[in-house]
Formats: structure tokens, C-alpha cells, sequence
């Protein structure tokens, strides 16, 4: 089965918790080349525009998709509490995230035409997106999913895996996944292809 990780999984061997951590991976790839372009002097719009696609349609559409519609339900009907709770704590986060995107994507045109104050905006929520979104990561992966490894019986998360398997064919159009994996890709050389060169030429020398 390839999902959206880009990766073959057998969901008897690596499981539901294993697809979620290899989503974590790709995405990871995009935090890297965000924080690295946010520190160029000029706002790079090919790059965030390409950015914001991929947070809505990767880690929002694609991932968060499985947290939220499927995997969260699942934990609360095995009694993990939602209010006050890593349930409601990831959710918030969730939140947190798309409003930060919301400025990027608002501010963004305005930056690119030499407004300063859209600029720092831009910059801004850039950096804290991925600040927010690297500490995400961390608790879900030490944390959220180590629960949801214990709470879930085998029954449950064959369910869940064949419930995920489900969002990868039938609610997501054809090779959707694999153009955003690679999206990342791209976006990752877009964001480092100087320093490597540099480092290149460094090694030439």
C-alpha cells in the first residue's frame, strides 16, 4: 500500500503509528527549507506560495486528516479524554498552525511587493510555524503515539491502518500523495541548493 510518506507499508509489520511518523519525516523536510528561505533578504513568493499548497494539501489534508477524522476519534472511543487531555492539546495546535498559515498566505503578495511590515509578518508566523510544528511532532511522536500503541488493541488499529488505507484511495484523487512528497523534495533543494553548492566549491578548493 503507498502512502502518503511515499513509502510501501505492511500494516501488520510497522502499523498505523508507523505511517503517522513517516508523514512527520516529509514534513520535517519542508520545516527545514522554510527555516532556512525565511532568512534570505528578499520574500521568496514561488517558494511560500508552494509552502502554504503543501501544508493545506499535505500535513493538513493528508495528515492531520488521519489524526483528526480518524485516529483521535478512535483513542476517545478507548477512553482518552479529549478535554485537557494530548487529544485537545494536539488539536489547539492544529488550530494554531492553520491561523499562522492563514497569515503567511495573506500577508504574503504585500511582502513580496516591499512592505515591510507584511514582510515581518511573513517572517514571523514562518518561524513560528515551524517552531509550533517541530514541538508537535516531538509530542505525538514520544508521547501521543506511544499511548496510542498502548490503548489500541490489534483489532483497533487494523482498523485504523484499513481506515487510512481508505483516505489514500478513495478520499484523495490518484497520485495526489506522491506529487506533494516530491513537492517537499523540491521545496527542500529550492531552500538548500545555494549552501550545498558553496559547500561544493568549498570542497573543490
Amino acid at each position: 500500500m503507498q502512502h502518503c510518506c511515499g513509502c510501501k507499508h505492511d500494516g501488520a509489520v510497522d502499523g498505523p503509528m508507523a505511517v503517522l511518523k513517516q508523514e512527520h519525516r516529509v514534513i520535517e523536510r519542508v520545516l527545514d527549507a522554510a527555516e532556512r528561505i525565511i532568512e534570505e533578504p528578499a520574500i521568496d513568493r514561488g517558494f511560500f506560495l508552494s509552502f502554504v499548497d503543501f501544508v493545506r494539501n499535505f500535513a493538513d489534508g493528508c495528515h492531520h486528516h488521519k489524526e483528526e477524522d480518524q485516529l483521535f476519534p478512535m483513542l476517545e472511543q478507548a477512553g482518552m479524554l479529549r478535554e485537557g487531555g494530548p487529544i485537545g492539546c494536539m488539536l489547539d495546535e492544529h488550530e494554531r498552525g492553520r491561523t499562522l498559515i492563514r497569515a503567511i498566505n495573506e500577508y504574503l503578495d504585500a511582502a513580496v511587493d516591499g512592505d515591510e511590515s507584511a514582510a515581518r509578518t511573513v517572517r514571523f508566523a514562518t518561524r513560528e510555524y515551524v517552531a509550533l510544528l517541530r514541538m508537535h511532532i516531538r509530542k505525538e511522536d514520544d508521547v501521543l503515539f506511544a499511548l496510542a500503541d498502548q490503548v489500541l488493541d490489534p483489532q483497533r488499529q487494523a482498523a485504523l491502518m484499513a481506515r487510512f488505507d481508505h483516505v489514500e484511495t478513495v478520499d484523495n484523487e490518484p497520485g495526489k500523495h506522491g506529487r506533494y512528497v516530491a513537492l517537499a523534495e523540491q521545496l527542500h533543494r529550492r531552500a538548500f541548493a545555494g549552501a550545498e553548492a558553496a559547500q561544493s566549491c568549498a570542497v573543490k578548493s
